[in-house]
């Protein structure tokens, strides 16, 4: 057995940003220009977990999105077995997995609320934040990462 390890090499912060989207532009020009951009890294400092409320959830609720995700299930399931029938037939079993799919969904979203005992009455969105981005490149490589990055125009925003 080897007692080998492999070295993690050296980066260099390339530039830095206010805002992921800058980073993530930056290192989108530097693959456009062919850089191997299997060097570098996104390093976000200052990094918190922000969980921005979207609503109150009700049992109703929950039982709404619990029909919506038991439809797209049972759609799925109509739409493999259905493949095994003629077309006649095949319509039949599409709509009898989305029927379904529907109502077992909304009993369990019903039934996984009601269970919670109040403990999350609302739903909501989990993301990052950070204070700065740092777009980082190994440092045998840095150097034409700094010239692409300086004569590559930015490329406006979609």
């Amino acid at each position: 057995m080897s007692d080998h390890v492999a070295a993690t090499p050296e980066r260099r912060v390339l530039s830095s940003f206010t805002d992921y989207t800058g980073a993530q532009t930056a290192v989108d020009r530097l693959a456009d220009a062919g850089f191997p951009v299997e060097h570098t890294s996104i390093v976000g400092h200052g990094v918190r977990i922000v969980e921005q409320v979207t609503g109150r959830m009700t049992r109703g609720r929950a039982a709404g999105y619990g029909a919506a995700s038991g439809a797209w299930f049972g759609l799925l399931i109509g739409l493999i077995l259905g493949l095994l029938v003629p077309f006649g037939s095949w319509l039949v079993l599409l709509l009898w997995g989305l029927v379904l799919g529907a109502v077992w969904g909304a009993v369990f979203g019903f039934a996984g609320h009601a269970l919670t005992g109040g403990r999350r009455d609302f739903s909501s969105v989990q993301g990052l934040e950070a204070e700065r981005w740092d777009v980082m490149v190994d440092a045998e490589h840095l150097g034409r990462a700094q010239s692409l990055l300086s004569s590559t125009p930015p490329t406006p925003a979609a």
